[in-house]
């Protein structure tokens, strides 16, 4: 009894968005499992086109009738469009929400009906190609935007291990592509909440050559190492421990992100190379000029491709 009980509040918890004056987001599905499974047999019966289809309406309940999912989206959309009223936001909300539902029924649609599904442009291949080579490993740091999964399947011509540095919670039902196949993860995951964050894990991974992604983005697990850079106008807290493993390792970090630029398409850019010499200091302010490269090259994304960013929380908040 005590088990479904707590297995019926991690669902009530999933499906409730979190407020969004608080700082604080978890990496739970957003949805309960018999809605995620609703999109899934979807796909199977119709394809991306028949889930795209009931996705329009079902975004369209949630901007116009929970409060909740508008609260997620505006402390973004307001540092991104700080001009629009209430009605041009709404639109926005939407548009938003309507991105980020067709990204989750894209990376369904890879792992249910294969990667040839999509069509994958990368852009930065040769440069990818020569920092691999140099034998020092190599850090792929993205950000909550677009669909990184379905880009995934471009980097295979490097030829080497891959290992995410991912965060799953109990309660999670939303799968990944290759749980949709039925396959083995193609890339070892490393857990943040580990000790030191995975930061060992980080680090024998570079040693062999091999490549780390990580996300610029978001604090995880036990990771305490932020600091304060401008971004859209206001400071947020970044991470900056990749970029102590860089200048621990001689590892290039590569800004990549990826964006969704047509119905059966996406492209991956590389945005920045960041080379972090070693440095003495381990305080914050040492590594912050490179964690605010970072910021600019997402803060130029988001210019570009305004709703292809999903960071549902308040990033500003202090």
């Amino acid at each position: 009894m005590d088990t479904q009980r707590k297995k019926s509040q991690q669902e009530q918890d999933a499906d409730t968005p979190e407020d969004s004056d608080s700082p604080n987001w978890n990496s739970r599905s957003l949805g309960k499992n018999w809605q995620h499974q609703f999109f899934y047999v979807a796909i199977r019966l119709g394809g991306r086109r028949l889930a795209y289809f009931f996705l329009y309406f079902i975004a369209a309940y949630y901007v116009l009738c929970s409060r909740a999912a508008r609260r997620r989206c505006a402390p973004y959309l307001k540092r991104r469009f700080p001009e629009a009223g209430f009605s041009r936001r709404l639109w926005y909300s939407y548009r938003q929400i309507l991105s980020f539902g067709k990204v989750l029924i894209d990376r369904a649609v890879v792992g249910i009906m294969g990667p040839d599904a999509f069509h994958v442009t990368l852009y930065g291949r040769e440069q990818l190609l020569a920092l691999r080579d140099e034998g020092r490993g190599l850090i792929m740091m993205g950000a909550h935007v677009g669909c990184w999964q379905v880009a995934m399947s471009a980097l295979d011509f490097m030829r080497c291990p891959v290992n995410m540095l991912m965060r799953r919670e109990d309660g999670d039902v939303d799968r990944h592509y290759y749980e949709h196949a039925g396959i083995e993860c193609p890339y070892r995951v490393i857990d943040p909440t580990e000790y030191l964050g995975g930061t060992l894990q980080m680090l024998g991974a570079l040693k062999q050559g091999e490549v780390v992604c990580v996300m610029g983005d978001r604090m995880l697990g036990s990771d305490r190492s932020s600091v304060k850079v401008e971004f859209m106008g206001g400071n947020v807290d970044l991470p900056y421990s990749a970029y102590k493993i860089a200048a621990a390792t001689g590892a290039p970090v590569v800004v990549f992100f990826t964006r969704k630029d047509g119905p059966a398409s996406y492209s991956l850019h590389v945005a920045d190379v960041i080379r972090v010499p070693q440095v003495k200091g381990r305080e914050a302010q040492t590594f912050a000029p490179y964690t605010r490269r970072f910021s600019q090259a997402l803060e130029q994304y988001c210019t570009e491709h305004p709703f292809q960013f999903f960071n549902f929380f308040d990033m500003w908040h202090t």
